[in-house]
């Protein structure tokens, strides 16, 4: 059963209704959502699922209609002297659009208390039936596989996993051989793109946020690193084409290239 769904850097402020109609439109049954657009750089309308009632339900409906389950309710923030248990009425709405799990990362640069506001996260959507993912990056509190590691041990909760990036997993220092000897019970859900080793864009938010690239074209090891992750989690295609959307391609185009070439590497990745 094909496990792919689209995050939201991937359209780039496409309302949700619109993003629900195309992962339908490329076949796929999950999607990523956030409760308001981020990034927006064409001008998309402004949207909350947060205080928009009508769009809510339109959302649920459509989810309903085309057979789109939420796979991740993305943007779960920790900053510094944040309370996770003011986010209790985001993680209602996840759980009202059937969000199977939601994501967190941390700004706060306190090991700490990142993972007391983790367990407090945890605990909140695992009271509407959902999990919780961690994401690190190098750009984050928690930077990389090693420390994303230590904290999920320390929040010590069967509901509170690891988020892969494969961008993240690399440019932080890690790669397949370190996602083998993770205990795949640990790992939650896995966001795939391609990128080059050495960064070519300075800014690594603007590369993560704007230019990543379509799985096999650019130089990490992508099918190794799949290879080495569980084969269940929902893959997550986390490909931001700014120059491609500058240049008049649309969502639809952008990411059926994205599908096209992550279902390659499943199929050489059936092979191995």
């Amino acid at each position: 059963m094909e496990r792919l769904s689209i995050e939201p850097l991937s359209v780039m402020g496409l309302p949700p209704v619109e993003s629900v109609g195309l992962a339908a439109g490329l076949g796929l049954r999950y999607i990523t959502i956030t409760l308001s657009a981020f990034p927006n750089p064409y001008g998309y309308p402004p949207y909350s699922l947060r205080d928009d009632l009508a769009l809510r339900r339109r959302t649920l409906e459509i989810l309903r209609e085309r057979d789109v389950t939420v796979s991740l309710g993305d943007g779960f923030v920790l900053r510094p002297g944040m309370d996770m248990r003011d986010l209790a009425g985001d993680v209602a709405v996840m759980a009202e659009l059937g969000a199977q799990r939601v994501n967190t990362v941390t700004f706060d640069p306190d090991f700490n208390r990142s993972v007391d506001q983790f367990g407090v996260l945890a605990e909140l959507a695992a009271e509407s039936g959902m999990e919780t993912t961690l994401e690190f990056a190098p750009v984050l509190g928690i930077t990389d596989l090693p420390t994303a590691l230590a904290a999920v041990r320390a929040v010590g909760r069967p509901d509170f996993r690891l988020n892969i990036d494969t961008m993240h997993l690399v440019r932080s220092g890690s790669g397949p051989a370190e996602i083998a000897a993770v205990d795949p019970d640990l790992i939650g859900y896995i966001q795939l793109s391609d990128y080059p080793l050495v960064p070519t864009i300075p800014d690594y938010m603007e590369e993560a946020c704007f230019e990543r690239m379509v799985p096999g074209a650019g130089e990490a090891p992508l099918l190794e690193i799949l290879d080495a992750l569980p084969r269940h989690p929902v893959i997550g295609i986390e490909v931001p084409l700014r120059s491609q959307a500058n240049a008049g391609v649309g969502p639809h185009e952008r990411l059926s290239r994205c599908v096209d070439a992550t279902r390659k590497l499943l199929l050489q990745l059936d092979d191995r």
